[in-house]
């Protein structure tokens, strides 16, 4: 495996992140512009500002050339998400050409353990956009007199994008008990701090902050990106605003278990925001459903046509439609246990193909009646080509891509009542929201809290199919994961995998040349989940641990 000894900049001055391995070359990075050259151009922070989305879609970040197909910023990681929840499974005649299986597969099969790219890749890439918030955030005084509004609200954007950062960072990262692995010695660790101000003696010896301190450190952030942003309006949504700070704070306390702090946030989000969630057409136009912004989305990004390449665009791994990427190849589909726990009444059941296909339901694309026809059962039409160009990746590519959409706050307010306020007013809000926007005929049949939670996750990983969204509250619930049971489209033995809880694999390791250089992670590194389990589960039961 090639790894490159990149010496990330973090800060104004110092603090390493190192990434360093088999075939070592030295680069510094200066790809993103530090404290000293922001500071000194008020372009340059507005450049650097707007440099964040981009960023957030740019090709092979971590390593800057092809040199593995997951290496794919921000959309990486919706990706990795779904698979890890086995909600994704690739049904075309190779499965290797799911570069992402390893996140599907990894108790069973494939290596998600420290010198992998699955540790190597989410933790530089999030790392790499800490640098770049970390940029903007050294060069702005926001107590000076002399801090224009323009420059303050500069600052709160990259004060809210830190803090999601960690955040994603914090969900990843911090280990959640489990009967695979055994946690014990670094439960509520989660990552280390870097911030402007970070010294490089201080990044050799960073340890991971404990769970508490990371929380009050991330929605310190958010106070304060909350405090800088009250009267902004960017250009478009590709930027985070107020509405934004409150989507992250409400989805920290969340993680948190603060349910009441989550319920208030989350109405605060949807209050601010007023965009509306998705409505079926928007879901089913096969030219712009899920390629193009519509006006629930509350932060999205956007790929250049002009940066980007055919491998590295989300399209070409998650539209099925595509024809220049992997996903024409891995054909991805909906696990058939999740499709089938979606009403008929439910409009976005049409996004998936049912085994009747022209039969069942006149589905829409941009190909021909043959390619649905010959398309394997339940392959997933969610995301489409802009424009329904499914063969120039220039154009069918150059894509919007959600990272909050307002519908998420609706869900977390649901549960978060539930949870703090009693069953029965968060099912009403569940209620309410999928009668209105998804399903007339829904009613919540849930009779304890914990049935509940489990419910709203359920909707949760149907409305953010492909995008991850779901993730963090399924590590939180620890549902139990089924990807063995009668009649399951899981391709292979090892998809074919059922775990008790969480999937030991939804605790990723820190990378070995991080603990290489910063030392004190070696013995507070989450434990490789690497084939902790035999494959294939039994039929419709949880595996034990491998060796019992």
């Amino acid at each position: 495996m090639k790894k490159i000894n990149y010496i990330l900049v973090l800060l104004a001055g110092v603090g390493l992140i190192t990434l360093s391995g088999c075939e070592e070359e030295t680069h510094a990075q200066s790809d993103i512009a530090t404290a000293d050259v922001v500071s000194s151009s008020p372009s340059a922070l507005e450049a650097t500002v707007n440099g964040i989305p981009a960023q957030m879609v740019q090709g092979y970040l971590v390593y800057g050339e092809q040199v593995h197909e997951t290496d794919m910023a921000y959309p990486q990681l919706m990706m990795a998400q779904t698979e890890m929840l086995g909600d994704i499974f690739p049904l075309g005649e190779n499965t290797g050409y799911d570069w992402y299986r390893s996140y599907n597969t990894c108790p069973a099969s494939g290596n998600m353990g420290t010198n992998s790219y699955f540790a190597y890749l989410p933790w530089y890439t999030l790392y790499k956009f800490i640098k770049q918030c970390n940029g903007i955030i050294g060069s702005v005084d926001i107590n000076s007199p002399e801090t224009t509004p323009e420059q303050k609200e500069f600052a709160g954007v990259a004060y809210c994008c830190r803090a999601f950062d960690y955040y994603t960072l914090t969900y990843l990262f911090e280990p959640m008990d489990n009967i695979y692995t055994d946690c014990s010695a670094v439960l509520g660790l989660t990552v280390p701090k870097v911030t402007e101000a970070t010294t490089e003696k201080e990044a050799q010896n960073n340890p991971r902050m404990p769970h508490n301190e990371m929380i009050a450190f991330i929605l310190s952030d958010l106070d304060t990106a909350e405090s800088l942003l009250q009267n902004y309006v960017p250009d478009n949504h590709t930027l985070p605003d107020l509405a934004v700070v409150y989507g992250i704070k409400a989805k920290v306390y969340l993680w948190d278990n603060q349910y009441a702090k989550a319920a208030e946030y989350a109405r605060k989000a949807i209050d601010t925001q007023k965009g509306v969630p998705m409505s079926a057409t928007e879901w089913e136009d096969p030219a712009t459903a899920f390629a193009q912004a519509t006006s629930g989305w509350m932060w999205y990004l956007h790929y250049s046509a002009e940066t980007m390449g055919n491998l590295c665009n989300y399209a070409g791994w998650i539209s099925a439609e595509a024809d220049w990427g992997y996903s024409s190849l891995t054909c991805p589909a909906i696990d058939k246990s999740l499709y089938d726990k979606i009403s008929p009444t439910d409009f976005r059941k049409r996004v998936f193909l049912n085994p009747d296909k022209y039969k069942y339901y006149n589905y829409r694309t941009c190909r021909n009646e043959q390619f649905i026809k010959e398309a394997p059962d339940h392959l997933a039409l969610k995301f489409r080509c802009l424009g329904g160009n499914y063969t120039d990746y220039s154009q069918g590519g150059a894509t919007d891509v959600p990272v909050m959409r307002v519908e998420e706050m609706y869900l977390i307010e649901a549960e978060a009542v539930a949870m703090s306020q009693g069953l029965a007013a968060g099912q009403e809000l569940l209620n309410s929201f999928m009668q209105t926007y998804r399903d007339p005929n829904y009613f919540s049949k849930a009779s304890t809290e914990r049935e509940f939670q489990i419910e709203v996750l359920t909707q949760m990983r149907i409305e953010f199919w492909g995008e991850g969204n779901a993730f963090p509250s399924a590590k939180r619930i620890k549902p139990g994961v089924m990807q063995n049971y009668e009649g399951t489209n899981a391709p292979a033995a090892i998809f074919q995998i059922n775990c008790a809880g969480i999937k030991p694999n939804w605790n990723l390791v820190i990378p070995y040349d991080e603990y290489d250089y910063n030392k004190v992670l070696k013995l507070t590194n989450n434990p490789d989940p690497t084939q902790t389990i035999k494959y294939p589960s039994p039929v419709g039961e949880y595996s034990q641990p491998k060796g019992k």
